[in-house]
């Protein structure tokens, strides 16, 4: 019957609970709304009203939800994104639709930006909005509409599709090293081993599951990149290990080799994330699809990639 339903809010007053929650500060809330702050705190103080609760804490001067408020958020924000993205599908096509993607900077400048001018060409009508950042957004709270990620695969809240594998091998400049003989039984000495702070026990794994021991911690040098750890390696000041994507430019210009021959499987890989429950825009989904394309065809091209076989 129509009088057990409970009443629903207005979308006003839904919308400026969560640019309020997103900014914590009025003014910001408003120009995201594009509202004055008066007409923001009249929404909100509304919502409360027909709520019968607060959702906001006061005390300390700002307005800071409450873990009702936190809870109420979570389970209409979902819904807000919904009705979003099904208007901007009905709604006749103005000017340019926007897609935000975050991913790490390293991999952006490495895989995606040299690919994407050709998205963009072919579909002028979607602005790719990058959000360049090594940190997991909260795809819902920052309204990002996909991600790029590395790792395993299993993150709460997220719909996860495996883009490729990721693979590591050692690599150094040219002549760094004597040219091997035979299979490799021991790392080599006197050298400095150049190691990623995000993944530090990377050279460890790599040579214990090769049935070696592990470098000496002395020998270690901790960098702050990926991006960093290769430059170094490109420059003769040790050996790095390289993971693709990043390593296949340099490979294919010389600038780096794969002393110790092919790459192996880490465990991880790179996935194409959104938000759990949550419809992509149509602008997005098309997006999705290009990525996956592109990774698909990069995944092959790193099967057949001649640095993998042994002895390069």
């Amino acid at each position: 019957m129509a009088a057990d339903r409970a009443p629903i809010p207005p979308l006003r007053a839904l919308e400026a609970l969560g640019a309020m929650a997103r900014h914590g500060r009025m003014a910001d809330a408003a120009a995201e709304l594009g509202v004055t702050e008066s007409a923001v705190s009249h929404q909100i103080r509304q919502l409360e009203e027909r709520l019968h609760t607060a959702l906001f804490d006061r005390s300390s001067g700002r307005l800071v939800l409450t873990e009702t408020g936190r809870r109420y958020l979570a389970r209409i924000e979902p819904a807000l994104r919904e009705i979003e993205a099904a208007t901007a599908e009905v709604l006749p096509a103005r000017g340019r639709t926007g897609v935000r993607l975050t991913l790490p900077t390293s991999f952006a400048a490495t895989w995606l930006i040299p690919r994407l001018g050709a998205f963009e060409a072919a579909n002028p009508g979607i602005d790719v909005q990058l959000v360049l950042t090594a940190r997991l957004v909260d795809l819902v709270r920052d309204q990002v509409d996909l991600a790029i990620r590395h790792g395993r695969g299993s993150w709460p809240g997220v719909e996860a599709a495996h883009l490729f594998e990721d693979l590591a091998t050692p690599v150094t400049a040219p002549g760094l090293l004597p040219a091997a003989e035979g299979p490799l039984s021991a790392l080599p000495g006197g050298v400095r081993y150049l190691v990623n702070r995000l993944t530090p026990g990377e050279w460890e794994e790599w040579a214990r599951a090769r049935g070696l021991a592990p470098p000496p911690a002395e020998t270690m040098l901790p960098l702050d990149a990926i991006e960093q750890v290769l430059q170094l390696a490109e420059a003769g000041h040790g050996i790095g290990l390289g993971r693709s994507p990043y390593i296949e430019p340099r490979l294919e210009r010389g600038t780096l080799i794969a002393p110790f021959g092919g790459a192996d499987p880490t465990g991880t890989g790179y996935f194409l994330c959104r938000a759990a429950g949550v419809s992509p825009s149509a602008a997005a989904r098309r997006l999705a699809r290009w990525l996956e394309a592109e990774a698909a065809e990069f995944g092959s091209a790193q099967a057949r990639a001649a640095w993998k076989g042994a002895g390069l």
